[in-house]
C-alpha cells in the first residue's frame, strides 16, 4: 500500500495507469534502439548496393533514433489517463460521507478520508470493511446483513440504525444515528464487480427532526386545548383531524378516533349539511363563510355552534379539503346574555324546522333562506343566491310563475289571505311542491328594503303519490266489486244453462240431430264460465287452493308448454335462482299467470326476440332497492318475466292492470288477461309491478311472500271438504275412477237456492240419482222445511247469497238444532269470502258455480260418505 501526501488510501489502482519511464529506463531503451538501428543499417549496407534504398533506410533510422532521444529527454511524453483518475479521486475524497470499495471477497479496494476519519483508521492497515466493522453490533447487524445479502444478488439497498456509541473509538459519549447505502458496480475490462459502501453520520439530521417534532407536538397541543373547536375534512367530507376541544363537546373518544372514520354528515344535525354544501369556492381559490347550525353529539343531543368555514377548489373546479373553526354558542360571557340566547333559539328554530323558508324583497329576489330551503332547492339555490339576486320564481315550474307573481303582489298589498300555490320543480316534474306566501306588515317600501314576504315551501310528492295510489286503489276496488257482482249473477245463469244442457244430453244420444247443438250450448257456456272466472280473479273472489311449492320445480315443468306457446321466433330462457324459499300459491292459478305473461310477451315481439323467466330470493332489507311504494318490506320470492319487445308507453303502463283495457285489435283480446294476473297475485298475498320503456322491452316482477311452515290446527284442517273444489276438478280426476264411481244415493237432501232455474236443475239432477230432495228458496223457508221434516235431513245444499237469510246464517241456525249436520255451500264467490265468518269448528263442503250435474252429485256423495 502507498500513501500520498493527503493521506488517502488506495491499496490497488482501480484502473491501470500509463506512467512516464524513469531516467535509467529511458537510457537503456535509447542504447538498445540505437544499437539495433546500427546493426540493421550495416546489414542492409552490406547486402544492398542500391544507394537510394540505403539513403531511405538511413533517414528512417535517424527519425526513429531522434524520436527515442526526444522521448528519453522528456521532450516527447507518452499520454496517460492519470488526470481523469485524479479528478475522480479528488471528488470522492471531498465527500462528507464515508466511502469504502471492496471486491467480492471482501478485500478493500479503496477508502476515502471521510471513511477513515469516521472509523478511526490512521493507516491502511487499520481499515475495516463495513461488514467486519458493524456485523457484530446488535443494533446494526440486521441492517448490514440485509444489505450484504442484497449486494450478492446485485440489489442495491440502504438503511438506518442507531448505535449507543459512535463507531470511531474515543468519540464523545452518546448515541449516534448512521445511514448506510450499498450498491454493486463494474469497471470495464475488470471482473468480478466491486461493492460500494457509503456510511454517513446523520445524528444532527435526526436531532433537527426531533426538535421539529417537538415543536409540532407543542403546536398540536396548543390547538387541541384551544377555547374553540377545530376540524379538517377532505373533499369527500371525511374528518381527517379534530381537536380535543371539539371532541369533548361531541363526546368523541380521541383514543379511538381514526382519521377518515367519521364524516361531517354524521356530526351535523338536521339539514345543516345543506348550508355546509352550499359554500363553494371558485376554481383555484378559497372561500370563507360563517354558518350557524347544530351539531349532534354522540348521545344524540343537539349542540348549537357557529362554523367559521373555509373551503378550497382546484383549478379544475373540484372541491378540495376544508378547514373549520367551531364556536360553541352555549358558552362565553356576554353582557347581552338574553339576546344571545334568543339569537341561538331563533337560529336553531329557523334552520331546524322541516319547512323550507325564504325571505323575498319587493321584486321577488331571495334575501335569506334556511337550511331546509337550500336542501330542497339545491340545484337552483345556494348561499350565493342572495349575492346573485336570484329570483324566487326560478325554483318553480314556468307554468306556475304567474300564480306566484300574483301571490307576491298580494303580499305587497298586505293581504292576509293568500291561497297556496301547487307546483312542481322546473327540472323534475315528478316532485310536487306547495308554496305559502305570507305578507310582512311592517315591511318597508322599495326594492332594496328588507323582506316584503315570507315564503314557506313544502314538498308534497309523497302526498300526491299516496293520493294517486288511493284513487287507483279505489277505482280498482269499485271495478272489482262491479265485476264480482256481475260474475255472481252470471254464474247463476251459466249454472242453469249447463245443468239444462246436461239434462238434455242425458235424453239424447250422439246420433240425434239435436245432440251437436246441445253440445255447442254447453261448450259456449263453459267458455263463458272461463270468462267469469277471470272476472272473479280480478275481483279476488275466486276459489284458490294454495299449496306449498318450490317455484324451481313448477317452472321446470312449465318450460315445455311455454316453449310451444311462444314459438320458434322467440328465444326462451329460464334462469332458476339458487336455494329458493318455498311459497304457498295455487298451482293452477300460478301457471295461468306465467302463461298469460308469456303470451303477452310473445305478442309484443312480432319479429322475435328474447323472453327470460328468472327467479330469485329477495330479503326484507333489499326491498327498498326496487323503489316500489306499495311493496311492503318482507322476504319474497321474485319471479321476473322480461322480454325485448316493443315496450309499453307511459300513458298505457298506468292502465295495464285495469279490466277490459287492451291495446290489441278488436276480437283479439278481452282486456282481462293482466287484470286476472293482478287479481290472482293480490289474492295470494303478493305484489306485481310492471316496468317498461318503449323500444327496450318490458319486465313484470311478481313478489310472492316467503312461506314459513307452521303447525295447522286440526279443526281448521277439517273445515274444507275433499269434494269437488273447483270447476276444473272434474278434468283433474282420473278417468278410470270417474267411470267406476257410483254417484247414486237414497239420502234426504234439502236444496236451498233463490234462483229458480238453478234450484229446479239441482232437484232434477239429484232426484235422477235416487235422492229425496226438498227445496227452499231462502234460508227462512229452509228452516221451516227442516222443522216440517222434524230434522230428518241428511245433507243441506245451500247457496251463500240469498235474501232474508244467507247460507252462513242458515248453517249457524241449523247447528243449534243439529250440531253435526252435513252442509254444502254453493257460490260463485271464493270460499274465503264467507268461510272466515264461520265458527272455527264448522265443517262443510264447497262447490263453486257454475257446476255440472255430475259435479253436484259428486259433492253430495262425498259429503255423505264422510
Amino acid at each position: 500500500m502507498a500513501k500520498d501526501t493527503r493521506g488517502d488510501f488506495y491499496p490497488v489502482p482501480i484502473v491501470d495507469q500509463h506512467t512516464r519511464p524513469g531516467a535509467v529506463t529511458r537510457l537503456i531503451i535509447f542504447i538498445v534502439v540505437l544499437t539495433g538501428a546500427a546493426i540493421v543499417f550495416g546489414i542492409f549496407q552490406e547486402r544492398l548496393g542500391d544507394p537510394f534504398l540505403l539513403g531511405m533506410l538511413g533517414v528512417l533510422a535517424m527519425i526513429g533514433v531522434g524520436y527515442l532521444f526526444a522521448t528519453a529527454i522528456g521532450f516527447v511524453q507518452i499520454a496517460s489517463r492519470s488526470t481523469t483518475d485524479q479528478l475522480s479521486k479528488a471528488f470522492v475524497d471531498s465527500m462528507s460521507q464515508g466511502l469504502m470499495v471492496t471486491d467480492t471477497k471482501g478485500r478493500v479496494i479503496y477508502a476515502n478520508r471521510a471513511y477513515a476519519d469516521m472509523t478511526g483508521a490512521t493507516t491502511p492497515v487499520d481499515l475495516k470493511t463495513v461488514e467486519s466493522l458493524l456485523s457484530d453490533i446488535p443494533e446494526a447487524s440486521s441492517t448490514i446483513y440485509r444489505l450484504a445479502s442484497g449486494l450478492r444478488d446485485g440489489q442495491p439497498g440502504d438503511g438506518e440504525f442507531r448505535l449507543s456509541q459512535a463507531v470511531r473509538p474515543g468519540s464523545e459519549p452518546g448515541a449516534r444515528w448512521y445511514r448506510v447505502r450499498a450498491r454493486a458496480f463494474s469497471v470495464p475490462g475488470q471482473r468480478p464487480p466491486f461493492f460500494s459502501w457509503q456510511l454517513a453520520d446523520i445524528s444532527k439530521e435526526r436531532a433537527e427532526q426531533e426538535r421539529f417534532f417537538l415543536d409540532l407536538q407543542e403546536a398540536i397541543d396548543h390547538l387541541d386545548h384551544a377555547p374553540a373547536g377545530f376540524f379538517s375534512a377532505d373533499q369527500e367530507g371525511r374528518i381527517t383531524y379534530i381537536n380535543a376541544t371539539l371532541a369533548e363537546w361531541l363526546g368523541i373518544d380521541l383514543a379511538s378516533f381514526t382519521p377518515g372514520g367519521i364524516t361531517l354528515q354524521e356530526i351535523v344535525a338536521g339539514d345543516g349539511m345543506a348550508l355546509v354544501r352550499s359554500v363553494k369556492a371558485d376554481p383555484g381559490a378559497t372561500r370563507n363563510a360563517i354558518i350557524d347550525l347544530d351539531l349532534a353529539t354522540v348521545n344524540g343531543e343537539a349542540l348549537p355552534v357557529r362554523f367559521m368555514h373555509r373551503v378550497s377548489a382546484s383549478r379544475e373546479g373540484l372541491s378540495g379539503p376544508t378547514r373549520t373553526i367551531v364556536l360553541n354558542r352555549t358558552q362565553g360571557e356576554d353582557s347581552s346574555a338574553d339576546l344571545r340566547a334568543s339569537e341561538v333559539r331563533f337560529t336553531r328554530f329557523f334552520n331546524s324546522t322541516p319547512m323550507a323558508i325564504a325571505g323575498v324583497d319587493q321584486a321577488g329576489h331571495i334575501l335569506r333562506t334556511n337550511a331546509p330551503f337550500l336542501s330542497l332547492f339545491s340545484t337552483v339555490v345556494d348561499r350565493d343566491a342572495v349575492d346573485r339576486r336570484v329570483r324566487l320564481d326560478t325554483v318553480i315550474h314556468e307554468r306556475d310563475r304567474s300564480a306566484l307573481a300574483a301571490a307576491l303582489d298580494k303580499a305587497r298589498q298586505r293581504q292576509a289571505d293568500i291561497p297556496p300555490i301547487e307546483t312542481v320543480l322546473p327540472d323534475n316534474e315528478e316532485r310536487h311542491m306547495r308554496f305559502y306566501v305570507n305578507a310582512i306588515a311592517d315591511g318597508a317600501d322599495g326594492e332594496d328594503a328588507e323582506e316584503a314576504a315570507i315564503v314557506y315551501a313544502v314538498e308534497t310528492t309523497e302526498q300526491k303519490a299516496l293520493e294517486s295510489q288511493m284513487a287507483q286503489s279505489q277505482k280498482m276496488q269499485a271495478v272489482g266489486q262491479l265485476a264480482g257482482g256481475i260474475a255472481h249473477d252470471f254464474n247463476n245463469v251459466l249454472t242453469a244453462i249447463i245443468m239444462a244442457s246436461d239434462l238434455l244430453l242425458t235424453n239424447h244420444r250422439p246420433s240425434d240431430p239435436s245432440f251437436p247443438d246441445i253440445m255447442n250450448i254447453k261448450q259456449n257456456a263453459n267458455r263463458a264460465a272461463s270468462l267469469v272466472r277471470q272476472l272473479l280473479a280480478f275481483s279476488r273472489k275466486q276459489t284458490l287452493r294454495p299449496e306449498v311449492l318450490n317455484l324451481t320445480d313448477v317452472l321446470a315443468d312449465l318450460r315445455m308448454l311455454l316453449a310451444r306457446l311462444v314459438g320458434t321466433s322467440v328465444k326462451l330462457r329460464v334462469d332458476h335462482g339458487r336455494d329458493l324459499w318455498p311459497v304457498k300459491v295455487d298451482l293452477g292459478q300460478f301457471e295461468q299467470v306465467i302463461v298469460n305473461l308469456a303470451v303477452n310477451a310473445r305478442d309484443a315481439m312480432p319479429d322475435g326476440g328474447d323472453l327470460v323467466v328468472r327467479t330469485k330470493n329477495v330479503a326484507e332489507d333489499e326491498c327498498r332497492a326496487y323503489g316500489y311504494r306499495e311493496l311492503t318490506p318482507a322476504d319474497y320470492v321474485v319471479v321476473e318475466v322480461e322480454d325485448t319487445g316493443t315496450g309499453i308507453p307511459p300513458d298505457v303502463l298506468k292502465k295495464v292492470f285495469e279490466p277490459f283495457f287492451t291495446t290489441k285489435e278488436v276480437g283479439k283480446g278481452t282486456g282481462l288477461g293482466l287484470s286476472m294476473v293482478y287479481g290472482i297475485i293480490k289474492q295470494t298475498g303478493g305484489f306485481i309491478f310492471c316496468d317498461s320503456e318503449p323500444g327496450k322491452g318490458t319486465v313484470f316482477r311478481i313478489f310472492l311472500p316467503r312461506h314459513v311452515g307452521e303447525a295447522k290446527p286440526v279443526a281448521e284442517a277439517g273445515r274444507q271438504s275433499p269434494a269437488v273444489q273447483s270447476a276444473d276438478a272434474e278434468a283433474a280426476a282420473p278417468k278410470v275412477a270417474e267411470a267406476a264411481r257410483d254417484l247414486s244415493g237414497s239420502a234426504v237432501v234439502l236444496l236451498v237456492e233463490d234462483e229458480d232455474a238453478v234450484r229446479m236443475g239441482g232437484m232434477r239432477a239429484l232426484t235422477s240419482r235416487g235422492y229425496t230432495v226438498h227445496e227452499a228458496s231462502s234460508g227462512v223457508e229452509a228452516l221451516e222445511v227442516y222443522h216440517e221434516l222434524e230434522g230428518k235431513v241428511d245433507v243441506v245444499v245451500s247457496d251463500v247469497v240469498m235474501p232474508e237469510m244467507d247460507g252462513p246464517t242458515l248453517l249457524g241456525e241449523l247447528r243449534k238444532l243439529q250440531p253435526d249436520i252435513r252442509f254444502i255451500f254453493v257460490s260463485g264467490y271464493a270460499e274465503d269470502a264467507f268461510a272466515r265468518n264461520l265458527p272455527a269448528d264448522a265443517q262443510f263442503g264447497f262447490l263453486p258455480k257454475p257446476f255440472s250435474l255430475k259435479q253436484l252429485a259428486t259433492v253430495v256423495k262425498e259429503v255423505l260418505e264422510r
